[in-house]
């Protein structure tokens, strides 16, 4: 089991979390769900509701569409960010390629700590911008 602690140094590594101050990111912590999943286990399918974002902590996970390998994530890199933002079904399935361990942070358990905690949230828009304006500048 991770300790707070372990799970902000993890967290601050998240792109959409770069923005957002330490002692906030104790708050992300406290929502978060240790789930291990076993070689072959599917984290979620294609077209499920999508509504978490995972951080793989140990193991790694395959992202994948009718056949074709989109990525592997393996420790302290985090898939399904956009569900957070987006409830458009996932567009891809996430497989466990190996025993995994994953942070699991729910959409509404998210929301419930942003309407409590403004600061967060006006740091994810400076995130989300900055992405935005660094996708702009490549094109």
């Amino acid at each position: 089991m991770y300790t707070t602690i372990e799970k902000v140094i993890l967290l601050q590594d998240i792109e959409v979390f770069k923005e957002v101050r330490v002692e906030d990111l104790a708050h992300i912590a406290a929502i978060t769900e240790e789930i291990t999943f076993q070689p072959q286990a599917n984290l979620y399918e294609v077209n499920d509701s999508a509504d978490s974002l995972y951080l793989v902590l140990d193991g790694k996970v395959r992202l994948h569409r009718n056949g074709q390998e989109i990525s592997i994530s393996g420790p302290q890199e985090a898939f399904g960010t956009w569900a957070l933002f987006d409830n458009q079904p996932r567009v891809a399935t996430a497989t466990a390629l190996e025993e995994t361990l994953v942070l699991k942070i729910s959409r509404e358990d998210f929301y419930d700590l942003l309407s409590d905690h403004v600061r967060i949230a006006e740091a994810l828009l400076r995130s989300l911008a900055r992405s935005l304006r660094s996708l702009a500048e490549r094109f």
